[in-house]
């Protein structure tokens, strides 16, 4: 069924970019902030009203760190990447996850220092290069970390590697001495519902290997899954248009579903 996936997305929002101009970080940034200096995305609808089901948590963070067309790293992909893979999750698993009510789609936007992350196993946090822990972020990601939540680092990329630089920096401050291994194919994570045969996989800029790191807890769960190397969001963003090729936006999606499932197994 995996081979249908991309198919399955045939319509989605057209979103239109807002202009562009400079603020501080790399990049176009003329976007609205809160009085806190975290970004508002023009695409916001607001958050879903919590009612149980798994949700994509989306994980924002102060600063303009390459800031584009979508904003910052944070919001890069949002939200056709939330709003797709949670109609991939719902049709091809037996999950229900929330999707859309109204004009809300696929996520909530949640800080780390916010009560409500508690309420998300599973949390994704695009372009790690930018994100900078307040203490009281530093507070929320030590607790929601203990209390066995689950974060997918994601669209790291280059070498030397200053995403993967920053994203260290920070997790060993919340969790000194805290270092990431490298993952093989055999590790559950990759056969907890899709039977992942290969870690070999695309990038959707073709430059650079992707690997898959993670950091584990003494028990042996992981904590965290790393796409080094790789932008796996950015096949589920275009997985209802020819720009990527099919078989690797596929791909994408089973790692995506995995992780999922192990997260909520674990």
């Amino acid at each position: 069924m995996i081979a249908r996936v991309a198919g399955m997305l045939a319509v989605a929002a057209v979103f239109a970019s807002p202009a562009s101009a400079q603020r501080r970080g790399f990049g176009a940034c003329n976007f609205s902030w809160d009085n806190e200096n975290y970004f508002v995305s023009p695409f916001f609808r607001g958050n879903p009203d919590y009612d149980g089901r798994v949700t994509f948590a989306r994980i924002k963070y102060r600063g303009a760190y390459e800031c584009g067309a979508e904003g910052p790293g944070w919001s890069h992909d949002y939200p056709r990447t939330d709003w797709h893979f949670a109609r991939i999750l719902r049709d091809i698993t037996s999950i229900r996850p929330f999707v859309q009510t109204g004009p809300i789609i696929g996520s909530t936007l949640v800080r780390l220092d916010e009560p409500s992350m508690f309420k998300y196993p599973v949390a994704y946090l695009s372009e790690p290069g930018g994100w900078l822990l307040s203490d009281a972020e530093l507070t929320g990601l030590q607790k929601y970390i203990k209390r066995g939540g689950f974060i997918i680092f994601d669209d790291i990329e280059g070498e030397p590697n200053p995403d993967y630089r920053n994203l260290l920096a920070q997790w060993t401050r919340a969790f000194p001495g805290s270092r990431p291994i490298r993952l093989a194919n055999d590790h559950p994570i990759f056969n907890c519902f899709f039977s992942i045969k290969s870690l070999d996989v695309h990038a959707p800029y073709g430059r650079f290997r992707p690997e898959f790191l993670g950091v584990e807890d003494k028990h042996g769960r992981l904590m965290m899954i790393i796409n080094y190397n790789n932008d796996v969001s950015d096949y589920w963003q275009w997985s209802n248009d020819a720009f990527m090729p099919i078989d690797d936006t596929n791909s994408a999606y089973q790692f995506g579903v995995n992780y999922v499932f192990y997260a909520l197994t674990h």
